[in-house]
């Protein structure tokens, strides 16, 4: 059930609209540029709840709920993807684990700290052979007397370079049938034998950081097991990762419609020999395909947020809003990209920066090869039990 009214909701939006529009925005190529959110920026969204905006209310945070969430989102993905980025997994995939699966202990000791940015958490659970299938997982965890002993190799986990936590996947046994043996611990980040790599050079999202974590002989107490229960690992890494995918949806939407804007503000207002480029009716057969594709994504991101709330669909329907709504979004930079003709491919162009952010956003959570695999063996699978 909502814990913020519509009312409410509609004055947090605004905030974070003008918030990103007016403050944000103005300073994307210094964020591309020093590889960085500037610190004001930080201590302004933290002031503004952005750390713990979907975190519930009884744990210091503003308790919005998936469909309120998606709103959001699509106001960060209107600009830089490194703003989200910086409090994305403190309100969705790392901090979803806790809200969804952790103990009451587990919860009063992070969860506060989550919300109000003291704490910045990351979940581990890609590596170098286990991506968007966790099932691959090849990092162990071992029992040692009372606690548990980790070793593996953990690949491109978000924010692991400014972490204070680690939400970490481990594989506690071979897996069996209906059992994947899979369970997640709390780790700290200055637990000994945790190694952070360095920053991560990547092909866009230019301040939002990534690296490898090295989990070596990494001791950790009983109460690190989240949910106290080694089962409840692959639960929580599936429900968190369907939940995040909604998310990513809106957030290709956002950054869809700025691709939009960008490009319908340049064929207004720039020319083509003797004619505006935007008369062209090639070039108006381009921003028609953009804006339809917009309002699919922004119509589908509603709905399936609606039915995961609700319960209706939480499997089908977010891995095929992830789907489109990121492949749309790359279309659309593309399509930005050819608006603008060269100077489109000119560095600090905000279709420049929006063609190399939206690749990454059909990779994660799952990548579309992985989201059709899910919808089409849910159908399928759907389709036998009822014959």
């Amino acid at each position: 059930m909502t814990e913020v009214s519509a009312e409410d909701f509609e004055f947090v939006r605004r905030q974070v609209r003008d918030f990103v529009r007016a403050d944000v925005v103005p300073r994307e190529a210094e964020i591309m540029r020093e590889d960085r959110i500037p610190d004001d920026l930080r201590t302004t969204a933290a002031a503004m709840g952005l750390f713990g905006y979907a975190i519930p209310a009884e744990w210091g945070g503003l308790g919005l709920d998936l469909t309120q969430d998606v709103e959001l989102a699509m106001e960060f993905g209107y600009t830089t993807l490194a703003l989200r980025s910086m409090f994305g997994t403190n309100n969705g995939i790392a901090g979803q684990v806790l809200v969804g699966f952790g103990t009451d202990e587990q919860r009063k000791a992070w969860l506060e700290r989550i919300a109000s940015g003291e704490v910045v958490a990351s979940f581990a659970l890609t590596e170098p052979g286990a991506g968007s299938n966790p099932a691959g997982l090849r990092t162990r965890a071992r029992r040692d007397g009372a606690g548990w002993v980790i070793d593996g190799q953990k690949q491109f986990i978000t924010n692991a370079p400014i972490a204070d936590l680690f939400v970490v996947f481990a594989r506690t046994a071979d897996p069996l049938p209906g059992s994947p043996g899979i369970a997640v611990f709390l780790v700290p980040a200055d637990t000994p034998g945790l190694l952070v790599g360095p920053k991560d050079h990547k092909m866009g999202q230019e301040g939002a950081w990534t690296s490898d974590v090295t989990l070596d002989g990494v001791r950790v107490p009983a109460d690190a097991l989240v949910g106290g229960e080694e089962e409840v690992g692959y639960r929580a890494a599936m429900t968190s990762l369907a939940r995040g995918r909604v998310h990513i949806a809106a957030l290709a939407v956002g950054t869809a419609q700025r691709a939009l804007e960008e490009a319908v503000s340049h064929a207004a207002g720039n020319t083509q020999g003797d004619g505006r480029i935007g008369d062209f009716q090639l070039v108006q057969a381009m921003l028609a395909d953009i804006q339809t594709g917009v309002l699919a994504g922004r119509a589908m991101v509603r709905e399936t947020a609606r039915a995961y709330v609700s319960g209706e669909d939480r499997r089908i329907a977010p891995s095929a809003t992830k789907l489109f709504c990121t492949e749309m979004a790359g279309t659309v930079a593309d399509l930005a990209v050819q608006v603008h003709g060269g100077s489109g491919y000119m560095r600090e162009v905000p279709v420049e920066r929006i063609y190399r952010d939206v690749r990454l956003l059909r990779l994660y959570e799952g990548t579309s090869e992985i989201q059709r695999l899910i919808v089409g063996g849910a159908l399928v699978r759907e389709a036998t039990r009822r014959s």
